[in-house]
């Protein structure tokens, strides 16, 4: 006699979303699936179908981008939790809205896969917001830059290239208290400079704003990645970027977009944050308050998924975001934090995956 199993059991086992599954049988992409009443059941040896929704949305991919910083926080390592998510395939969700872009890795992978009709992203750093203009607007300006200083930085030995580091940050500095738009080109250039050659890639400021990474230890860093930055300029040439707070997106969010919410992550403790990627910090009450706009956006209808740490890595009974959260689908995944500055600090930790649907 068969064996069956629900869609959520199905979910679960091939780690994809309870909808995708749903979708999935609709669409009679998983064999001899059928419904029982109101709900679906499938062979319990059935095998999770491949994902074609990217050839659906976008049949030519060959110019794949990739976040052009690195980036603290960022999702590459959770790219395939998030995918689950992606609720394209069915044609209704024609819009993106990332209201903290970071490095973007959500967002390009979504560029990569889909032609959406409109794709929305902001952050209120204002140097990265920057460099997203310059490298859709300027791109060619931004590569010779950056070819100058790999081409003189690369040859130098530690100390000099000590010397150059300082040099470079103490300009990207000046040029973010005191320089005006026509220097933009160059504040990039610099701002993805400091990127390549700081210490683990991390961008922090002080509490007067100002750029404070010691340089790195790479041998031999790309500072100037060509490839990836033209395919990044191709994919952003119809995005709206912006740099305000997040709650400006809500004009361009409605019941055709997928959000994607991935804000300053809670500190696990009471020790682990490093200051601030920008002068303003983001503390419960801030967390509060997204999730109360969270809150308006799930009533417009918008399909939803914000990331964050998982207070339970540290202690057991916090129950911080399940409280705030606690009218969604919360679901923990495994992730390895890769920027601390002790190195007994970086491994496997737990994060969460938040939606409404």
């Amino acid at each position: 006699m068969l064996a069956y199993m629900t869609a959520s059991e199905a979910a679960e086992k091939w780690n994809i979303s309870h909808r995708r599954v749903l979708t999935l049988c609709k669409e009679k992409r998983i064999a001899d699936a059928a419904t029982l009443g109101n709900m679906w059941i499938i062979p319990i040896d059935a095998q999770k179908p491949e994902d074609a929704r990217s050839l659906r949305y976008n049949q030519s991919n060959e110019k794949s981008a990739k976040p052009f910083l690195k980036w603290a926080g960022g999702k590459g390592q959770l790219l395939k939790e998030i995918e689950s998510y992606y609720p394209f395939a069915e044609g209704k969700i024609t819009k993106y809205a990332e209201p903290f872009v970071g490095g973007g890795a959500v967002l390009f992978d979504v560029l990569s896969k889909y032609d959406l009709e409109e794709v929305y992203i902001s952050d209120i750093n204002a140097e990265l917001i920057n460099s997203y203009h310059i490298i859709r607007d300027d791109t060619d300006s931004l590569i010779k830059m950056l070819y100058t200083m790999q081409s003189e930085f690369i040859p130098l030995d530690t100390d000099s290239r000590k010397i150059y580091y300082n040099e470079k940050r103490n300009r990207f500095n000046n040029l973010k208290i005191n320089g005006t738009e026509d220097i933009s080109t160059e504040k990039a250039a610099l701002m993805i400079f400091l990127n390549k050659t700081c210490f683990n890639g991390l961008f922090r400021v002080n509490k007067k704003g100002l750029f404070n990474v010691p340089m790195g230890a790479y041998k031999n860093p790309m500072i100037c990645d060509e490839k990836n930055l033209r395919a990044a300029s191709e994919k952003l040439q119809k995005v709206a970027i912006i740099c305000r707070d997040y709650r400006e997106s809500a004009d361009f969010i409605d019941e055709n977009t997928f959000v994607y919410f991935d804000p300053p992550y809670r500190p696990i403790t009471d020790t682990a944050s490093f200051t601030a990627y920008t002068e303003n910090l983001f503390n419960d009450e801030e967390q509060i308050e997204l999730a109360r706009f969270v809150d308006d956006m799930n009533k417009k209808g918008a399909k939803i998924v914000i990331s964050n740490s998982d207070p339970r890595n540290s202690n057991a009974e916090d129950a911080f975001f399940d409280n705030i959260y606690s009218a969604y689908k919360i679901k923990r995944v495994e992730a390895t934090r890769m920027i601390n500055c002790q190195a007994q600090a970086r491994g496997k930790i737990k994060e969460l995956l938040i939606s409404n649907f």
